[in-house]
């Protein structure tokens, strides 16, 4: 598929650098929807070449819009337009929430769905017996047709009435709130590490792409746990955000 060129006028007599006009422009056809995520984006040479500008110039413009998440760079690929990313606040939301909020139209593919599952490091995140039969949920998210993350949850067996079929309509957190559980606090990790062959070959990422990851520990208003999980996310897709307050 040929990259799309994006009509772009430059005032070279105007104080505003020219790595920046041309960001600009570049920018704004990205948000106006005139390039699409995924698709190809015209190369620096042929950017150069057409506006006549130098090739470092035009770098530094697309280095720009790279640094601002509406373009990826992958080897052996080149650059297309980034999908549009998800940030997460520091909040205790489900990703189906997340996703609702940024005004997107998530999906869900169940992957497994397993009512006696046995996991020693959920059971003790949700302070049972090593022995005891958990309820174990693997998920795949999707934003408009494209995986954006892989969540696996345990949960105590009182939650053993959990359907595919629910789970691929709502989120987790808003079948639990039907229950009479009420997530009200939680323990987060948030990290990064290369992704492992499952998860690329179902989040579509390449060998040398990273992934995101959060594992979380959920309570009610009582302190009991009611949730554990261990999430990965694109992370080209995705970004957690955190407000910190000095002492």
């Amino acid at each position: 598929m040929a990259a799309r060129q994006i009509p772009v006028h430059v005032d070279r007599e105007s104080p505003i650098p020219l790595y920046h006009q041309l960001a600009e422009q570049l920018a704004s056809a990205i948000q106006d929807g005139l390039l699409q995520p995924g698709d190809p984006f015209e190369r620096e040479v042929s950017l150069a070449d057409r506006l006549d500008m130098s090739r470092p110039t035009v770098r530094r413009s697309i280095a720009e819009l790279v640094a601002r998440g509406l373009l990826v760079r992958r080897r052996g690929v080149g650059t297309t337009v980034a999908h549009a990313a998800v940030h997460r606040r520091n909040e205790l939301t489900s990703l189906y929430d997340d996703l609702v909020a940024n005004g997107r139209e998530p999906a869900t593919r169940v992957l497994k769905l397993d009512y006696s599952e046995y996991d020693k490091r959920a059971a003790l995140a949700l302070e049972l017996d090593s022995r005891t039969p958990l309820v174990y949920v693997e998920r795949l998210r999707l934003i408009d047709g494209n995986p954006i993350a892989i969540l696996k949850n345990w949960l105590p067996p009182s939650c053993g009435n959990l359907s595919a079929a629910e789970l691929e309509t709502d989120g987790l957190y808003a079948q639990l709130r039907r229950r009479g559980i009420a997530p009200a606090v939680a323990q987060q990790t948030v990290g990064g590490r290369s992704a492992v062959p499952e998860e690329r070959a179902l989040l579509g990422l390449g060998r040398t792409d990273p992934v995101l990851t959060m594992t979380r520990r959920a309570h009610d208003a009582a302190g009991s746990p009611v949730e554990f999980g261990d999430h990965c996310y694109r992370a080209d897709r995705y970004s957690f955000e955190v407000t910190v307050h000095a002492h």
